[in-house]
């Protein structure tokens, strides 16, 4: 305020000698003196700079009040359309931020509302309560695409969608990603869970990541080997203050045609093994194999077919399948009978349906091969 003053000071100081100088080259009447040196002597210019101080200063105000209500905070938004289950309750406020200011207005407008807040991407991984959120939910609409011809890279924002991100390395030749197509849902929830399939993950393309911390309310750059990315796990899945801005991926230049056709034959391949009905993505994580329940799973006839995954670890679908779960049933949730670790919204499901039939799905599994399934889903306001 006080170098605001002085500014504001020196300006009106400028005007009144212009004033003076027009005065001194512009032919005056001895009355039209008399009027400019009364004019100071009565201290017109004082009043003149009080006035002038006020106006702009209340203009300033307005903008600044402008300025931090530029994002939009509304209301008992319903989020079951913004998930890809199609399934829960209000948030009791919500905005959509399009940019990292807008994004850390946000934060700041919860924090002095005392409002826990949610990070929303593309919808998929998740289960939202059918009583909602209590708090803010951030929808993430960062949706900024840049390339690097130079490096083979792409600058892409967290919330823009798998299928967004393939489509714009297609175009330019890059390849890298084909393995990601299908996959549902944006590039900052694929980072956070390390979202990955044919042996390849995010963490073979991500070469930083841009985040904004809560903790010390600063934008930071992690390199990947700060980002923890390990089987559907990263450091922004252990730590809720990193929210992730964008990330730096390094391609290769490839043939558009060939890449192309591998995008569709990877969609196909999907198509074929996934449901597309209302679904958060593959339910559980894969099993991890232990002596006692490899024990178990051996005695099946059909154990000696199973195609082990990533770092040897059992497709949960198959122990699913094995417990004789597929078409099972819990309100409007159903497991999938495609594939055993999709539960599916068969309509009118609720989060306490799903919640229900996953219970059921891990006492059952664990009864009868001794293994303990764990959610690849999240679970939000629970």
């Amino acid at each position: 305020m006080k170098n605001l003053t002085q500014r504001y000071k020196k300006i009106t100081g400028v005007i009144f000698i212009v004033l003076g100088i027009l005065a001194l080259i512009t032919p005056l009447t001895p009355g039209s003196w008399l009027i400019f040196v009364g004019l100071e002597l009565i201290g017109i210019r004082l009043v003149f700079y009080k006035n002038l101080q006020k106006t702009i200063m209340k203009l300033v105000t307005k903008l600044n009040i402008q300025k931090k209500t530029m994002i939009n905070i509304q209301k008992n938004i319903i989020l079951a359309p913004y998930t890809t289950f199609r399934i829960g309750g209000p948030a009791k406020e919500f905005v959509e931020v399009t940019s990292e200011r807008e994004l850390i207005e946000a934060v700041d407008y919860a924090e002095k509302n005392n409002l826990k807040i949610f990070i929303l991407g593309g919808g998929s991984n998740l289960l939202i309560s059918d009583n909602g959120f209590d708090g803010l939910v951030i929808k993430i609409k960062l949706n900024n695409l840049e390339i690097d011809n130079e490096k083979n890279t792409i600058i892409a924002g967290a919330g823009v969608s798998i299928a967004k991100l393939i489509k714009y390395a297609t175009e330019h030749s890059l390849t890298g990603l084909e393995w990601s197509a299908g996959l549902p849902g944006g590039l900052g929830g694929a980072i956070r869970g390390n979202a990955g399939t044919f042996g390849l993950s995010m963490y073979d393309v991500v070469v930083s990541v841009r985040i904004y911390n809560l903790e010390n309310k600063k934008i930071e750059e992690f390199e990947k080997n700060k980002c923890e990315l390990v089987y559907r796990n990263s450091i922004f899945k252990k730590n809720e203050n990193l929210i992730i801005l964008s990330a730096i991926l390094k391609l290769e230049k490839g043939e558009k045609d060939a890449i192309q056709q591998k995008v569709l034959e990877n969609i196909n391949w999907r198509k074929n093994t996934f449901p597309e009905n209302s679904s958060p993505g593959s339910f559980f994580r894969h099993t991890e194999p232990t002596e006692h329940n490899l024990k178990k799973l051996q005695e099946l006839p059909r154990f000696y077919e199973l195609k082990m995954h990533e770092k040897n670890t059992i497709p949960t679908g198959f122990v699913i399948e094995e417990a004789g779960l597929k078409g099972k049933k819990i309100g409007g949730a159903m497991v999938s009978q495609k594939h055993a670790n999709f539960i599916l919204n068969t309509g009118d499901a609720t989060a306490e349906d799903v919640v229900m039939l996953a219970s059921f799905i891990k006492q059952q599994v664990r009864d009868q091969f001794g293994v303990e399934l764990q959610e690849e889903i999240r679970y939000v306001g629970f």
